[in-house]
Formats: C-alpha cells, structure tokens, sequence
C-alpha cells in the first residue's frame, strides 16, 4: 500500500467520523493520528501478519503497571530528558546539574527533616553498608540556598523500595530534607543495591526477545527544588557497579558518578557511633532559574503513587 493509500485511510478513520465536535481535543487528534499513521505504515512495511498484530495487542492488554519499566527500557524516558534538554538550551538555560529519568518509583508524602534525615529503619544493618551522603544546594548565581528542598528514595540491600515492597516499614528509604541555613543537607542510609525487572514479566519478554538485560545499577534518586529556580529530576549512581555504564533505562549520564569514599578511620566511626566502616558520598546540585517563559520538564505530570 501506498504512503498516500495509508495517510487517507488513517484520516478517515481518526478524523473522518466525528459523533460529538464539542469534545474533540485537537491535540489528541493531532497525535493519535500521527501514531496511527506511522503505526499503519509500519504493520505495511514490515507486513506484520494478524497472529504477530494480535500478539502485539495481547501484549499490551497485559502489560498493565509494567508500562513504567517498559518505557526506560525501550529508551523513551531518556528520550523525553534529551528532549527536554534542547528546549532548556533553546531559552538559554543550559547548564546545572545533568537531569535523569525519575522512574516509576517515586512515592509522595515522605517525611520532612531540616539539614539531616535518617533514612532507613535500620532493619538492614546486617546485611547493607552504611552510607551517609552529603552536599549543598547552589543557586543560578553559584550561591548556596538555604531552604531548597532534596527529596531522595533509593532502595533497600535487596533492591526493593518501600511501598511497592509491602515487608519493608513505611516511607522506609524516603525522606524530603530542607537545606539549612549554608545550604546544606546530609543524610544516613545505607548503600542500595540495584534491582532488575521481573524475569517472568512483560518487560523481560521484550528485553530477551531483543537480546538484552533487564539490570539496572545501584542507584539513589533525587528531586532538588527552590523558589526561582526550576525543580531538578535526577539520580545518582554507585560507582564500581557491574551495571554502571550498562544500565537497562539508559540512565547512566557523565557527572551523576560521586566517589565512593570507605571511611575506616577510629575516630570518624566512633563519631557516628558505629563499629565497622561506612561509605561516604558527597554531592553537591546546581539549580538553573525559573523564567517565565513555559519551558517543558521542570514540574512534570504523571500519576505517583501516594503514601
């Protein structure tokens, strides 16, 4: 069939038969048109069979809740920050802290401390490392800013985060902390372990029918916000993991890879009270303005799970 052939029959269908014109929202017309165009085209160019569509259609019938691991596993999230990233260039607000996919695991409502937060419960001393990690919040004129608020969740020694992982205690792993009066803000955890998609599940499916792993490096997320500035989505990973630069979400980016300091010194465990080295990381994130001028990316919405 024609390209011609396929863009008409896609209009007729998308636009041609319209029962209520007061509801139409043009932008959804505009795109579901699109991608049933390109997608039409596609089932025409590759001659995808009715058994290899109607598998396609199963599939996502089943996908469900998995559709927030399919999508940085197929590259979309990471897409959407380099899209994100030109328009930020184009109005001139190029530089800060290097932007990375949020994931699917954000949960809103975290407790809120001032400067330091304790993260974990302490459920997984025998099995995790200590980890504290510290930094400040620095403005578009380079200045430190009190107040900013840092929301972090990472997961726990087996992979899981809490909420999603029902064993672990509430908020487990996740706090909002508001800087002080230097900008500061510090926390105690413990070191993350990454996880990886369900092996039996539609994600996996995908990857192995492509030949690729479902792994993502141990990681820590984080949200930065404050007044007049624009709210920096972004994680930090753990150097010397296996998966470090061969993250399955593609979310690995030069500049969010801090050292990894063993601290073994008598005094500075005696200092944290502790008994056995500890980790140490210090990160330090560098906000752009806000302006008024609408720039995409900067507060984006998409359903997060409540706690």
């Amino acid at each position: 069939m024609e390209r011609s052939q396929i863009e008409a029959l896609a209009t007729q269908f998308i636009k041609g038969k319209i029962d209520f014109p007061e509801q139409v929202n043009p932008r959804v017309q505009e795109i579901v048109l699109r991608i049933v165009t390109d997608l039409m085209q596609t089932i025409n160019d590759l001659k995808i069979t009715a058994d290899e569509y109607w598998s396609g259609v199963e599939f996502i019938g089943d996908l469900g809740k998995e559709a927030g691991l399919l999508s940085p596993g197929l590259g979309f999230d990471h897409f959407m920050d380099l899209m994100i990233e030109e328009d930020l260039k184009a109005a001139g607000l190029d530089g800060g802290t290097v932007r990375t996919i949020e994931g699917p695991l954000y949960v809103a409502g975290a407790p809120e401390e001032k400067g330091f937060a304790r993260l974990d419960d302490g459920t997984d001393l025998d099995n995790g490392t200590v980890l504290f990690m510290q930094g400040t919040v620095y403005g578009e004129d380079g200045q430190p800013l009190p107040n900013a608020k840092v929301e972090v969740w990472h997961a726990n020694s087996l992979g899981n985060y809490s909420f999603f992982d029902e064993s672990q205690s509430h908020f487990n792993l996740r706090r909002s902390i508001i800087t002080d009066e230097n900008g500061n803000y510090a926390f105690r955890s413990i070191v993350p372990l990454g996880y990886s998609v369900p092996p039996e599940g539609m994600t996996q499916k995908v990857l192995g029918a492509l030949g690729r792993h479902g792994h993502r490096p141990a990681h820590i997320h984080f949200f930065a916000s404050a007044d007049g500035h624009r709210k920096l989505t972004t994680q930090i990973n753990i150097d010397g993991d296996e998966y470090l630069w061969d993250d399955f979400a593609f979310a690995s980016r030069e500049g969010l890879v801090p050292e990894v300091t063993m601290v073994e010194d008598a005094d500075k465990l005696k200092e944290k009270a502790l008994d056995k080295p500890y980790a140490s990381i210090d990160f330090d994130f560098h906000l752009v303005k806000d302006i008024d001028q609408a720039v995409q990316g900067s507060e984006v919405e998409r359903r997060r799970a409540q706690g």
